[in-house]
């Protein structure tokens, strides 16, 4: 049976100065010292930031920002407040498959919708506001991480996306080149591709890319452990139909030409447009990407243009 194609979802009202915006942590601890300065980046912005009451818990594993359920739950109670505008991710990490099994989706779906952003971990947060929501997210960074304070272009970009999103719709980095030429529509989707792996299956996890233009990215991983993300999402047939797929940035996985020759000889085959260095993900600077809205992959340009504004 051939998976119905990826579809446009609906996008959140944009933000206005004077917001309140909700800050969670679903996976990794987050400093606080650290997500103190990006919430004064938030209130210049002319934001009100509140933040979850577990997000600056510890755990006794080290690397989880507080226990599942506690997790779960600001989230959902952030979500479903109607005083704020916005949910922003602090960090990611891991720790996100944990808990969002746990979060209430019929509460959820019964709440306004409005702005989430978050990248890395929080790709199994995206896929699940697509599949259990039927919303479109922001790809974007994350006010408890280093990036965040160190990048001006990003933070600058995401405000954009987030106050005025027509002026973003065209996406282009310096760097970005055809991988494999041509041009190609869809809907975008994807994130990190070691959790977009390890997402198949799962009761949130999308069963196949089809029809769409996939995003992917990651870092730390070995070229070996890339090849084996790829390769279990071609060996189940989730990349079948995709239209075609923009790549950001691989940090900490190796020698770029040996990076850039693994995913020619996995994505190529496949004879869609490929775009290379498009600049989100784990990288500096990094854009805001919308997940969720029709777009235009123009490879040979070097563009990833939203057809509509990534919030409404």
């Amino acid at each position: 049976m051939t998976a119905a194609a990826v579809s446009a979802l609906v996008r959140p009202p944009r933000l206005v100065a004077g917001d309140r915006v909700g800050v969670v942590a679903p996976a990794g601890p987050v400093p606080p010292a650290m997500l103190e300065a990006g919430l004064d980046v938030l209130r210049d912005w002319g934001l009100k930031p509140v933040v979850a009451p577990h997000a600056l818990d510890a755990h006794p594993s080290g690397y989880l920002a507080g226990a599942d359920r506690a997790r779960a739950d600001d989230l959902l109670d952030a979500w479903c407040d109607p005083a704020l505008a916005a949910v922003l991710c602090a960090r990611g990490g891991y720790g996100t498959q944990r808990m969002v099994d746990l979060v209430d989706w019929d509460a959820m779906r019964r709440a306004a919708p409005k702005a989430f952003v978050g990248y890395s971990d929080v790709t199994v947060l995206h896929e699940a506001f697509a599949t259990r929501l039927g919303l479109a997210t922001l790809h974007g960074p994350m006010p408890g991480t280093p990036a965040f304070l160190a990048d001006t272009a990003g933070r600058d970009h995401l405000r954009r996306t987030l106050f005025t999103p027509e002026d973003v719709q065209v996406l282009r980095a310096p760097a970005a080149r055809a991988l494999v030429p041509g041009r190609a529509a869809g809907v975008t989707l994807g994130g990190c591709l070691s959790l977009l792996a390890s997402d198949i299956g799962t009761p949130t996890g999308r069963p196949s890319a089809a029809g769409g233009i996939l995003l992917l990215e990651d870092t730390g991983e070995e070229a070996y452990r890339l090849d084996r993300f790829l390769t279990q999402l071609l060996r189940t047939g989730w990349l079948d139909g995709v239209a075609g797929i923009a790549l950001g940035s691989w940090e900490g996985c190796g020698p770029d030409d040996e990076v850039r020759a693994l995913l020619l000889d996995r994505l190529g085959p496949l004879g869609v447009p490929i775009l290379e260095d498009l600049g989100f993900g784990h990288c500096l600077p990094a854009l805001t990407v919308p997940l969720g809205v029709p777009a235009v992959l123009d490879a040979d340009a070097g563009t990833l243009t939203a057809e509509l504004p990534a919030l409404g």
